[in-house]
């Protein structure tokens, strides 16, 4: 294992890889903090369970949209640029929530805003895997990924610092913090060599134009978007459902988001190995069953957080597993399909908080709000089923694993080694 590790960090730019990581748990921390915090405003509002569910998805989905932009922005900047102009706005985005929320309506535009540190998935991911070679893609990818956990610790800082300073004033403390990744992006990043020139739109939407880009982005719904639309929900799920107090809620979500997260850089590993098909099979099967038992299990919050930490760990697995598979399909053009799948994929977490909230608002349970993921999860697996006898017979090995060709190997490992030589040496 320490040969493998070895060889890994010798392939790439582990400063880069870091500066990419932190950046991205930073942002994915600022991006679910209404979500955190969702009690606290939800009380302040007096807000209805289908007011909240609208209130949490605008971000998600803002984020998601956001990401095609700041990916074109990134082609014509660069990716390090391109990260310190986004958080650049982010903090502005914190400062109209510290001075100017005032109002549900308000907290709609906050999460608009709150959507720019969604965009970042794309640009995080291109950035710090872009020093690696294809081989270790998806581990580089993982590592990057696993800035998931930003979102735990959204969970779990924001409502202790809500309820000592009030929750608006975790914006303010929000914009100082991102002062810390914007210094790190500038000191320790350096610009990959493997820059693509500048892509046009019909470039960039290729991959729609593809059933396989459909069933990846459709996939990625499934395990992203039940990530983050999971965790933005949990906190009021926890505090309406249980009873908890509000920082308990954030803690008990911060179990299962901080099992996503980590896990996610096992999916790419694993994947690596075993094949991103067959990972993402079982996890497709063990998301389906636990958050049926987890709608099931409504008056046991022991048996609900235990299930939901398998059924996150599973998620995490997953979103490491579809980023192991699309180098594999789009090799020439990873990092505008990523982007674009990453954008697709990302809407589904909009779509959690919403029918939870309808769910229980209209049917009085949240039952059919997980039953609903669950049934999309199976489906999911079905159209993969379908969809990888096609693949194993054209661009990857049985099981979803990647076809190593050794002199195309040999000659792209001595392309990048001739690549990182001629970089610049400043940061």
């Amino acid at each position: 294992m320490s040969s493998t590790s070895s060889k890994f960090l010798s392939a790439g730019h582990v400063p880069t890889l870091f500066a990419a990581f932190f950046y991205f748990a930073f942002s994915c921390c600022i991006w679910v903090m209404n979500g955190a915090m969702a009690p606290f405003i939800s009380e302040t509002f007096s807000l209805t369970p289908a007011q909240k569910g609208v209130m949490l998805s605008v971000p998600i989905i803002a984020g998601a949209l956001m990401r095609f932009p700041l990916g074109v922005l990134s082609q014509y900047i660069g990716r390090k640029n391109a990260t310190l102009v986004e958080m650049s706005l982010i903090i502005v985005a914190l400062l109209f929530g510290y001075f100017y929320v005032e109002s549900f309506n308000d907290m709609l535009k906050m999460g608009v805003l709150l959507g720019i540190a969604g965009a970042s998935f794309g640009v995080a991911l291109s950035l710090g895997s872009g020093w690696f070679p294809p081989q270790h893609k998806g581990l580089a990818m993982g590592l990057v990924g696993a800035g998931n956990v930003g979102t735990a610790v959204s969970v779990l800082v924001a409502p202790v610092l809500a309820q000592h300073l009030g929750w608006k004033a975790v914006y303010g403390v929000a914009a100082v913090a991102l002062l810390l990744p914007m210094v790190v992006m500038i000191v320790f990043a350096k610009e990959p060599p493997d820059r693509d020139s500048h892509a046009s739109l019909r470039e960039h939407v290729a991959c729609l134009f593809e059933k396989d880009g459909w069933v990846f982005s459709l996939i990625y719904g499934v395990t992203f978007g039940g990530f983050i639309g999971l965790t933005t929900f949990l906190p009021s799920y926890y505090y309406d459902q249980f009873s908890v107090s509000k920082v308990q809620a954030g803690q008990l979500t911060m179990l299962a988001a901080f099992m996503g997260a980590a896990v996610r850089v096992f999916g790419g590993w694993i994947s690596d190995r075993w094949g991103g098909v067959n990972t993402l099979s079982l996890v497709l099967v063990v998301v389906a069953v636990g958050l049926t038992l987890v709608g099931l299990a409504d008056h046991s919050l022991a048996l609900t957080t235990l299930l939901l930490i398998l059924c996150f760990a599973a998620l995490g697995a997953g979103n490491g597993a579809v980023f192991q598979l699309v180098p594999l399909r789009w090799p020439a053009s990873t990092a505008v399909a990523g982007s674009m799948i990453g954008e697709i994929g990302a809407l589904g977490g909009g779509l959690v908080p919403n029918a939870m909230g309808l769910s229980k608002q209209y049917l009085g349970s949240y039952l059919w709000g997980f039953v609903l993921f669950a049934a999309l999860s199976l489906l999911m697996l079905g159209v993969m089923r379908v969809m990888q006898i096609r693949w194993t017979r054209t661009w990857a090995e049985r099981g979803g694993r990647a076809r190593i060709n050794p002199s195309l190997t040999q000659a792209r490992s001595q392309a990048a080694a001739k690549a990182a030589k001629a970089a610049p040496a400043t940061r």
